[in-house]
């Protein structure tokens, strides 16, 4: 596969399928070389578009990124409903009760434009 520099959101939405295609791929495989170049390359996208949120994505808490992202965006909590599910669901994540599931963590990152690398992180405070 030849890559590029991702420029486009098309291009980011296309390498992001790639990726998710590839998540489970066997370690030293060639698979596993490709998913690490979109993934860089992923990154390098996010953090030129949408890293103005999210300066430093190694000390970032997933919970603080989606809280941080909410009030960025002028969003409110009742507009993570559709990516996290029930007002209570989403009152849950907030509060550390409940984790994020990978529907989730897809859903945010694809319309917060939360980097994927934050939103997989173990948060820092437990959930309760």
């Amino acid at each position: 596969m030849e890559f590029q520099v991702i420029k486009t959101e098309k291009a980011y939405k296309l390498a992001m399928g790639r990726i998710n295609e590839l998540l489970r791929c066997s370690e030293g495989s060639p698979e596993a070389t490709e998913l690490e170049l979109l993934t860089i390359l992923a990154e390098n996208y996010e953090l030129e578009h949408y890293g103005k949120y999210f300066e430093d994505t190694s000390q970032s808490d997933p919970i603080d990124a989606i809280c941080t992202a909410v009030d960025s965006m002028g969003l409110s909590k009742s507009d993570l409903i559709p990516y996290i599910g029930s007002t209570s669901k989403v009152n849950e994540i907030l509060e550390r009760k409940r984790n994020l599931t990978l529907p989730m963590i897809k859903k945010l990152h694809k319309h917060l434009h939360i980097p994927a690398e934050v939103l997989l992180q173990e948060s820092r405070r437990k959930v309760a």
